[in-house]
């Protein structure tokens, strides 16, 4: 264990403070991915932050806006970044249920990283028109 980790009731293991989950706060679907992130996830284990958010060049430089509106983002307590498909796994192993964290375990099988990476893309570059399509309620 790392400095700063603690082990959760549940066996998890948290760095201080909070993961960062940024996302499109102006895409429903993305809105709703962070709706269930904060449903499944103990209270202070993620924050919750929109690309469109006038501080993001402030507190994450590092993230540019267009690649924000590409991929979610999420922001370990240690700086480290992950994007998109990557971030999926460390999302689902932060989570309360057992489940969850069982799924990220998935991710680690071969040939997931290809399957995660093409899905991932698929999805984002389609979530508007899924937005609409779910909405509607017709294709």
């Amino acid at each position: 264990m790392e400095r700063g980790e603690k082990i959760q009731a549940d066996g998890r293991v948290t760095a201080g403070g909070p993961a960062v989950l940024i996302y499109d706060g102006e895409c429903p679907v993305c809105r709703g991915a962070a709706e269930w992130v904060r449903r499944n996830a103990a209270p202070d284990d993620f924050e919750f932050f929109s690309c469109h958010s006038e501080n993001l060049p402030r507190r994450f430089p590092a993230i540019e806006r267009a690649a924000c509106l590409q991929a979610m983002h999420l922001v370990l307590p240690d700086g480290t970044i992950l994007a998109g498909e990557k971030a999926v796994p460390e999302i689902l192993s932060r989570l309360k249920s057992r489940r969850h964290r069982w799924a990220a375990a998935l991710f680690r099988l071969p040939g997931a990283e290809v399957l995660s990476r093409a899905f991932y893309r698929w999805l984002a570059g389609h979530r508007y028109r899924i937005s609409r399509l779910l909405s509607s309620g017709k294709p």
